[in-house]
């Protein structure tokens, strides 16, 4: 028996290890994304929280510093671990409700190739270990509801807890979970001490983020009303139900966690655990309603592979052996087209301005964003050394976003630039500098936003990149300016700076 599962394991770990050597080989390509400069300049000021998340991501990024310093396959090896875990528990999860090994597999595989688990696998954000959060707390409820065994409200507990260090929005799977105790047979759970434990032990390792959060006016929550404000001002949240489809699962797969959601919802086999599917069921009107983006309910899908995994090969078993061997070869069919088609469209595998760049950046704009931050610095670079010197002893570089502001800080230092500035999320927190500034390059700016803070400004250069490529940066604001006199002490002008990203 033991040798069996072993073996069973070894396989479940194959598609695991292809996630991770196909990351390693791919995530080399371009550059860092203006989400991922962000977090490694947090990560060189530990803190126990920030504007925009929690914790745990810039201490992980810190770890990835310390191992080999500002390496793009180092960095984002931890996200596509993160992704590869998913892709086990995916396995395991399906072996607990009853499946074999190839259904192991074919669940792992399953997860693997949706369309945001490659992505997150490719790019260093928070999005990735929320994501593994949430599939480590089904596969806690899964075996709590199958063994019976109260201690697992300690393990999910613990999962909670790391997941609100790490995205607020665990907070919906926590708020869905509650739902289900309240409504359905688990509350009887609520008089044992194991799941007030496991509160206690969420409570005590999100402690030091809330004392953060209350030291910092609870911040967060203004940040996250801005962005969500945003969100839904310029469309972000408006393909939420479509995008289940294709982003959160793999257009390929939906047939299997339809499957999965029956199995919990209205089989029999499946009444053991049918909380899972109204978790699912809560989830889904939650986000919906909220409005919220499409891939906040991505971590819910892993649950409902592996019980479709489970109907798909019971529904073998019971068909003829022609039909069965169709069945078999035609889901295999799918999930090596269905990958085969996310590697091409999420993975970062196509050179710059070629005609699969340019399908790939009318499908999602993450590689874009990658381009030109080296680029940016050596124009920043070129205009500051033109300051006169004792200009340069008082100056300092003001940039409009977090990614501008993560770049300076990364390639700066090699020009000789100073630290940024920005009133961009925690930039803002970490003020302008004493003395203050008197000369400043400004960079994400127009002109005209310019001069409302400053009474001088002249434009000295432009954000291009190499490769033409048009972003963000080069479309919205490339002009590049040298700022004098402000309209304000800067005591006020600070908080005018202020945004949110």
């Amino acid at each position: 028996m033991r040798s069996a599962l072993a073996s069973d394991d070894a396989f479940l770990l194959l598609p695991a290890l292809a996630i991770l050597t196909l990351h390693a080989l791919t995530n080399g390509q371009y550059g860092f994304h203006r989400d991922e400069l962000a977090v490694l300049d947090d990560a060189r000021h530990l803190a126990w929280g920030y504007v925009a998340y929690p914790p745990l991501t810039p201490l992980i990024a810190r770890l990835a510093l310390d191992l080999s310093g500002p390496s793009l396959v180092v960095l984002r090896f931890f996200s596509s671990l993160a992704l590869a875990i998913a892709t086990v528990l995916a396995g395991l999860m399906a072996r607990e409700l009853g499946g074999g090994r190839r259904t192991q597999v074919v669940a792992a595989v399953a997860v693997a190739i949706a369309p945001i688990a490659l992505l997150q696998g490719a790019i260093y954000q928070y999005v990735s270990f929320d994501y593994l959060w949430w599939v480590l707390g089904f596969y806690g409820v899964i075996r709590l509801l199958k063994s019976d065994n109260p201690r697992w409200w300690l393990f999910i507990g613990a999962t909670v807890g790391v997941g609100m260090e790490t995205k607020y929005t665990m907070a919906f799977w926590v708020a869905a979970l509650a739902g289900v105790i309240l409504a359905t047979r688990v509350r009887r759970y609520l008089v044992t001490p194991w799941l007030w434990g496991g509160v206690a032990v969420a409570i005590l390792i999100v402690l030091p983020n809330l004392i953060w959060q209350i030291q910092h006016g609870f911040i967060s929550l203004e940040f996250l009303s801005s962005i969500h404000t945003r969100d839904v001002r310029i469309g972000r949240t408006s393909g939420f139900v479509p995008e289940q489809f294709v982003v959160s699962s793999n257009p390929f797969t939906v047939p299997l966690w339809i499957g999965g959601l029956a199995f919990f919802l209205v089989s029999t086999d499946g009444k053991r655990f049918r909380v899972l599917g109204w978790i699912y069921v809560i989830l889904f009107g939650m986000l919906f309603a909220a409005p919220g983006r499409s891939y906040y309910l991505a971590p819910a899908y892993p649950v409902l592979l592996a019980a479709g995994s489970v109907v798909w090969e019971r529904w073998l078993a019971v068909l003829p052996t022609n039909w069965s061997w169709i069945v078999y070869e035609v889901t295999w069919g799918g999930l090596a087209i269905g990958g085969l088609l996310g590697v091409a469209l999420v993975l970062p595998i196509a050179p710059v301005n070629s005609g699969l760049w340019r399908v790939t950046s009318a499908v999602h704009d993450t590689f874009v964003e990658e381009i030109g931050w080296p680029d940016l610095v050596d124009s920043v670079a070129v205009i500051y050394g033109t300051l006169p010197p004792d200009e340069k002893s008082g100056a300092a570089i003001l940039a409009g976003n977090y990614g501008e502001a993560g770049a300076i800080d990364l390639y700066g230092p090699a020009h000789g630039l100073p630290a940024s500035i920005s009133g961009a999320d925690s930039y803002w927190l970490r003020g302008y500098g004493d003395p203050p500034p008197r000369t400043l390059v400004v960079v994400g700016f127009s002109t005209e936003e310019a001069v409302g803070y400053f009474t001088h400004c002249v434009v000295a250069g432009q954000v291009t990149n190499r490769y033409a490529v048009a972003n963000e940066e080069t479309t919205y604001h490339s002009d590049i300016l040298v700022c004098h006199g402000t309209r304000a002490p800067w005591s006020v002008l600070w908080p005018r700076l202020r945004s949110f990203n």
